[in-house]
């Protein structure tokens, strides 16, 4: 007899993104010669337990190592105790190797958001620290689902509406082999296999918008519409997906022809754009400047977007990271103040 249906759906989502890693460090003429190492991050809930289950179970078949970490945030008592504990669990699967790491969580950009930055943080170093080659982060249909409708409540645009990416990161390091896999299926996956799971209490907490949205928003929205609105977003987070991907090419490739032999951009030419491929053009360039991209919204390009079609000699925009724009003879001056 096979696996249980929601084991096998879960493995085989795990094996094909590991053959995608397997084939590229093949042929990425700048990786070295040994077996490419790929770590699970791992919360100890249903979705990332699964996926560090699934992880050991492939790489065992295929010419790949597989370690798991854990991140402890410090957010809860016994943060510290539960982290070696899910890390134990891993290396109970035959992951290694595998790591519990301390991050101290900050205040900027609220507190979920101020956690995921730790978080993603803490990975990175990991990955450097052992040479991964990828990391895998456990997200779902639902998460994603999740994510496009946040993206819709701030009025974020197309590129939010993208939802996460299946690769992402700098040298595609991180993977989610799970975006095409409901919630549902995760946990079944954990029960079949016997595997203990940790719920953190703030994944129901009312106090995160995210709590509230999953235990709350979403189930009304089904309510009102039927089945079938976390696929529908899913689907939305993919064709939004190509759509900005299409755009932000279009705004690579328009950035040459309006600057000048100086590389100043110039307010006449830029004027000519349409407004999607403009705003991305100055969004590309603010952050060129030194602005935090993730601190950098909607808001902020549209009124840098209006030294070009809004001009009443209105002065210098204040953006994040200290950087400015102004308008001054027939030139959009973007620079650190």
């Amino acid at each position: 007899m096979g696996p249980h249906p929601a084991v096998a759906a879960i493995r085989l989502a795990v094996r094909r993104v590991l053959h995608d890693i397997i084939t590229e460090h093949q042929t990425d003429p700048t990786a070295d010669d040994g077996t490419p190492l790929v770590l699970v991050a791992c919360s100890g809930g249903a979705d990332s337990m699964a996926l560090a289950s699934a992880l050991a179970f492939e790489a065992r078949k295929l010419p790949v190592r597989a370690g798991g970490i854990t991140v402890d945030h410090g957010l809860q008592p016994g943060s510290d105790t539960r982290a070696h504990e899910v890390a134990g669990r891993m290396t109970a699967l035959g992951l290694t190797p595998v790591e519990a790491v301390a991050v101290t969580v900050g205040r900027e950009g609220g507190p979920e958001a101020a956690a995921r930055d730790a978080r993603y943080a803490a990975l990175d170093a990991a990955a450097e620290r052992h040479g991964a080659t990828a990391v895998l982060l456990g997200h779902t249909r639902d998460d994603q689902a999740e994510t496009v409708l946040l993206g819709l409540a701030r009025g974020s645009g197309i590129r939010s509406l993208s939802g996460m990416a299946a690769v992402s990161g700098t040298s595609r390091r991180y993977r989610r082999p799970f975006l095409q896999l409901d919630r549902q299926t995760v946990r079944k996956a954990c029960v079949a296999q016997e595997l203990a799971v940790w719920d953190d209490p703030h994944n129901s907490d009312p106090a995160y918008t995210r709590s509230r949205l999953r235990h709350e928003g979403l189930p009304a929205l089904e309510k009102a519409l039927g089945k079938g609105v976390v696929e529908a977003l899913a689907r939305t987070a993919q064709l939004s997906r190509d759509d900005a991907d299409a755009l932000d090419t279009w705004a690579a490739d328009a950035e040459t022809s309006v600057r000048d032999e100086a590389g100043a951009l110039e307010c006449a030419k830029l004027f000519g754009l349409p407004t999607a491929v403009r705003r991305r053009v100055l969004r590309r360039a603010v952050i060129a400047e030194g602005a935090p991209a993730g601190s950098l919204f909607a808001r902020h390009i549209e009124e840098v977007d209006r030294l070009i079609t809004g001009w009443r000699g209105q002065g210098a925009i204040n953006l994040p990271g200290r950087v400015e724009a102004r308008r001054q003879g027939g030139r959009l001056v973007i620079r650190q103040g």
